[in-house]
């Protein structure tokens, strides 16, 4: 009777994840990550669930320091999109933390086919207040340094990331595709970019700045569907990639 009872589980959690075997999920870190480790406890849920699941460095890491522009960045999401259909991946779902969710909400935006995106605590606000104020004149100067024709010299910009700055070390060309309020990094924008309704999940943290913000600021931009689902947690920018895993793991096997 054990055996038969145990046999009867197994099969019963097959079944339940059977259906998310064809689920490719590329998650993406936030500014500065030293590796993709912040990223691990969700991947190994999903994982553990049936999920194929990819967790690229991308260039905003702490040791990249924006070495290619933000065009590239996506081009580089192409990359593991595509390593996740050659494992059998029939749908794809691009997420991140942070900087890691402007890059997935942006690689939608740019027209390309998505089953569903989402932002975990979103943030890099280049079209929004203080963080505008702060880079503005590395903004400044890296626009002036492309038009003297220095566009891949290498200098010195501002970045900040929830209150803490330094100073980064990349061409004008790549820092602009970044930092421009008017450019992919403009969360806003990317959601209006998107053309054909598209299910997003946003996670976002009580005591994160951002929310504030509430629904308006990204959510409601984007086109409408029935999966989407914006959601508040309690807990901070950081946190929120660990503490959102349920609601994540919930979304997703609802698609």
């Amino acid at each position: 009777m054990k055996k038969l009872l145990t046999f009867f589980i197994i099969a019963f959690s097959i079944s339940c994840f059977a259906g998310n075997e064809d689920v490719g999920v590329v998650l993406l870190h936030g500014k500065w990550a030293k590796s993709t480790s912040g990223l691990a406890p969700l991947a190994r849920e999903l994982e553990s669930r049936g999920f194929k699941v990819t967790t690229p460095l991308m260039p905003w890491s702490d040791g990249r320091e924006y070495d290619v522009d933000y065009p590239t960045a996506l081009a580089e999401i192409d990359a593991a999109v595509k390593t996740l259909k050659g494992k059998g991946a029939k749908r794809i779902v691009v997420g991140g933390q942070s900087l890691g969710a402007n890059g997935a909400i942006a690689y939608a935006g740019s027209g390309r086919e998505v089953d569903g995106v989402i932002l975990m605590a979103p943030g890099h606000v280049p079209d929004q207040g203080g963080f505008r104020q702060t880079v503005a004149s590395s903004v400044s100067k890296a626009k002036q340094w492309i038009a003297d024709g220095k566009a891949d010299e290498k200098t010195d910009f501002a970045d900040s990331n929830q209150g803490s700055r330094k100073t980064i070390f990349t061409t004008p060309k790549n820092y602009l595709s970044y930092f421009d309020p008017d450019g992919l990094g403009a969360m806003p924008k990317s959601a209006r970019a998107i053309k054909t309704p598209t299910p997003v999940l946003i996670v976002m943290g009580n005591q994160d700045g951002l929310s504030r913000f509430g629904e308006s600021y990204i959510f409601n931009k984007a086109p409408k569907h029935p999966k989407s689902a914006y959601v508040t947690i309690d807990s901070d920018h950081f946190s929120t990639q660990t503490l959102a895993i349920p609601e994540v793991v919930k979304w997703l096997e609802s698609l």
